[in-house]
């Protein structure tokens, strides 16, 4: 191209951008009306200044936390726009469906924006915030999903001033300062008013409201404030025993002795108990948006399955919302976001949200080391390692995110979650090792995530400033380290950091609790360990383990077991028949249905039920303890 014309290209991409920098950022009004979420919807009007000619305004597409392109675009509603109460016109964007282009009149200087959002109405059916968000009872209002913002400024310059509606009777919970510090619900009569704030903390921080809401203050001290402001779909449900509330106080002790400073003011875990939404955990930097069944907090056996969830949210606020890969920090929600750094950003959470869940008494000691096995357990029955390697999970992470549960040992899916957390224990095995015991992970996220206290702000780093910092604490071969980790494609799961913290995975025929609870909470049959079979309680097959027992035979996924040795399938009938096979000499048959056909399938497979724990190796010193030992 010639050089005049390039020189015209770039000067019409600057346009924009120089046309905000000679103007001042626009103010924006929007009021939500949610008073109609029990009918799953959100209304919405914006007020934005304009001037004449063409508004490019955009959806946002690219959700901070979820790694993905994946704004809910469509459950976007009657949008209309108008000015001095005329309707005008507008057109969606041919290439980028996300953005949407309003003519402007002469004379006007500010347009309404009219747009409804619909929240999904059954659970599981989207990932994230844009799954189910609401019930009778309760909701979450995010949002991202109710407005749109002008094109030319960062979502840092830009200022909205936000109100919110709710059914009568409802609290509420919520990062965003208050207007008005008096407001306790928000009706038509008098919505709730929030002070002025960027674009940025007004997408990172969600509303929680509901009729039977809590609130657990969890401070104690020095400690800057935090509170546990929970939602359910009954009182009961919010009724739980006196000590998992200290436990919760405890892990705000224990989080500030980890990372020995604060970036947040004033932190507010958001927790949704109800069996109706989407359950999920998505991070804010002072707030959290976690959501678990209805009976999480009152059950004993929901609740171990479920308590590492808020730990790990609550980590992400000085790893992933403070410090934060330099290809996750976009100037706005269109731009694409670059995951492959997440074996940190979601990694290391993992690993020190589930140390601080065992810290904080969240779990007990037993129940962090089952946990830990099963992780290891699952990674080890994961042959999609043999092609897919940790780095492409990261790297993928837009595309994994929504990989199907069907063939996931074989697929991989965000595998730098559990991955990542053992091969961050390694790390710390290597570290106190290095230093005779003298340094942990602990200095690692001092020195990276730690003082000075600071408000909610955004300290990007890249791969060499994570290997630098560790090069700090303890000096090694950490790019080398992390290369293997990050590049290798061989079988089995990386154990280096379990065997060296002095335990050892192994298998007998006792499924530990967390496994027993697995299987009721989630109605599921777990052996994949043994025949290499993961089912639905009604023997819907859910994964097959390439190279065991069923895959072996011929089975696959969305199959269905309907008999187990000639008699019709049940959980305790499939499980008998594997303890049993021990000691039959025949195989073992199911009699499986396949798309309207029916077909046995014999497996040769005789060492019955098999489930992972973690022993110790006593010719190793116990790491592991002293790793989730209080501090």
């Amino acid at each position: 191209m010639h050089r005049s014309k390039i020189s015209l290209l770039i000067l019409a991409m600057l346009a924009p951008f120089a046309v905000a920098a000679q103007n001042p950022a626009p103010f924006i009004k929007i009021s939500v009306d949610a008073s109609e979420a029990p009918r799953k919807i959100f209304h919405a009007r914006l007020e934005i200044p304009c001037s004449p000619g063409t508004l490019t305004l955009y959806y946002p597409k690219w959700i901070p936390g979820e790694h993905a392109p994946d704004g809910p675009i469509l459950d976007l509603t009657g949008l209309k726009f108008q000015a001095n109460g005329s309707d005008l016109k507008w057109r969606r964007d041919l290439v980028d469906g996300f953005t949407f282009h309003v003519e402007i009149p002469p004379g006007v200087s500010r347009i309404e924006a009219q747009l409804d959002y619909l929240s999904p109405g059954q659970s599981g059916q989207t990932l994230f915030s844009a799954g189910s968000s609401a019930t009778a009872s309760l909701a979450v209002i995010s949002w991202n999903q109710v407005l749109l913002y002008p094109r030319g400024w960062t979502s840092d310059e830009l200022i909205y001033e936000a109100s919110l509606r709710l059914p009568a009777g409802w609290k509420f919970g919520t990062s965003l300062r208050l207007a008005s510090p008096n407001a306790t619900t928000g009706t038509a009569s008098a919505p709730i008013q929030f002070a002025p704030v960027s674009l940025t903390t007004l997408v990172d921080s969600p509303v929680l409201a509901g009729q039977y809401f809590k609130v657990v203050p969890l401070s104690k001290g020095k400690e800057l404030p935090a509170e546990l402001d929970i939602a359910a779909d009954s009182e009961a449900a919010l009724d739980a025993p006196p000590e998992v509330w200290d436990h919760y106080r405890n892990l705000i002790t224990q989080a500030t002795n980890l990372f020995g400073a604060h970036h947040y003011l004033d932190y507010h875990f958001l927790f949704t108990l109800s069996d109706h939404v989407a359950h999920f955990g998505l991070e804010h930097h002072e707030s959290d948006d976690s959501r678990s069944p209805e009976r999480s907090l009152i059950d004993y056996d929901s609740r171990s399955l479920n308590s590492s969830l808020l730990p790990h949210e609550y980590v992400h606020s000085w790893n992933g919302k403070y410090r934060r890969p330099a290809g996750l920090t976009t100037p706005n929600y269109q731009e694409p976001m670059q995951d492959d750094l997440l074996w940190v950003y979601e990694g290391l959470t993992e690993y020190l949200g589930d140390i601080l869940t065992a810290r904080s008494g969240l779990w007990a000691q037993d129940q962090y080391r089952d946990y830990l096995a099963r992780v290891a357990a699952d990674l080890d029955h994961t042959p999609g390692r043999s092609w897919r390697n940790l780095q492409d999970t990261a790297d993928a992470a837009p595309q994994t995110y929504f990989t199907p549960d069907q063939m996931t040992s074989w697929r991989r899916g965000t595998d730098f979650y559990d991955e990542g957390e053992l091969d961050w224990l390694w790390a710390d095995a290597i570290i106190r090792n290095q230093t005779h015991g003298k340094k942990s992970i602990d200095d690692f996220c001092h020195l990276f995530h730690g003082p000075p206290n600071t408000p909610p702000m955004v300290k990007t780093y890249t791969f060499d400033d994570v290997i630098q910092a560790l090069n700090q604490v303890a000096p090694y071969d950490w790019r080398g380290f992390w290369t293997e980790r990050l590049t290798n494609h061989g079988l089995g799961a990386p154990l280096g950091g379990i065997e060296a913290s002095g335990w050892k995975v192994s298998y007998d025929d006792t499924p530990s609790d967390m496994t027993r609870n697995r299987e009721r909470i989630h109605h599921e049959i777990v052996a994949s360990y043994s025949v290499g079979l993961l089912l639905d309680d009604d023997g819907t097959v859910i994964d097959v383990v390439s190279g065991m027992s069923a895959a072996k035979a011929g089975m696959g996924p969305t199959m269905k077991i309907v008999a187990v040795n000639n008699r019709k399938f049940s959980g305790t009938v499939f499980h008998d028949a594997l303890a049993a096979a021990k000691q039959t000499p025949g195989p073992l048959e199911l009699l499986v249905e396949n798309t309207d056909y029916y077909r046995t399938f014999k497996l040769d497979y005789h060492e019955g039920e098999k489930y992972p724990h973690l022993v110790r190796d006593e010719a190793k010193p116990d790491l592991l303890t002293n790793i989730i030992n209080p501090r």
